[in-house]
């Protein structure tokens, strides 16, 4: 139920490493995909189309995801708002899932913040809901029962109510930028 289906006749997709390597079954990857439905390249952008396709036509789409062995397609998150922490990928919906269940959580995003030791660690943004006054560590302690104690977040902090744009979409940047101030890259 939670698979996003099988390609349509004459798509192809494939899961890839950042060096553009398929990969197994159940390994997540960024989706690729290939038909004749496919763009031709960006107008009059050559470097953007060469870092969204390939010479073989597969499109990089930025999903992070899996295929199964029935080729049954599972999105994951996007690759660009994927954590490294100690050099294991973590994708922030898989930890936003294991903390909305929490009574005290009425909306979370999950960002990575810089770590001097692991490169990374993970926030978890929180809006509680009205009435409550929520804990932080019981927040962690929840999504350590949940998720693998690696991707539960080391760290949260409360605002009354997440960013968002016009269509609703969670303003991640918004949320990472104040974290990253004074610092080169937006990775660590």
């Amino acid at each position: 139920m939670r698979a996003a289906g099988l390609p349509m006749p004459g798509v192809e997709l494939k899961i890839i490493d950042e060096a553009g390597k398929s990969l197994p079954p159940n390994t997540v990857g960024e989706v690729a995909v290939r038909s004749s439905a496919n763009m031709a390249g960006y107008w009059k952008l050559d470097e953007a189309t060469a870092k969204t396709m390939d010479a073989d036509g597969w499109l990089r789409t930025g999903d992070a995801g899996y295929l199964d062995e029935d080729g049954y397609l599972f999105i994951h998150d996007r690759v660009k708002d994927m954590i490294i922490s100690g050099g294991e990928n973590i994708y922030p919906a898989e930890v936003e899932s294991a903390v909305y269940g929490h009574p005290h959580v009425a909306e979370v995003a999950v960002i990575g913040v810089p770590d001097d030791k692991w490169g990374e660690a993970v926030k978890a943004v929180v809006a509680p809901k009205p009435g409550v006054t929520p804990d932080a560590d019981d927040i962690i302690a929840f999504a350590r029962t949940r998720i693998a104690h690696f991707k539960a977040p080391k760290s949260v902090d409360f605002i009354p109510a997440l960013p968002r744009n016009a269509s609703g979409k969670i303003l991640r940047r918004e949320l990472r930028a104040p974290y990253w101030e004074g610092r080169e890259r937006q990775v660590n």
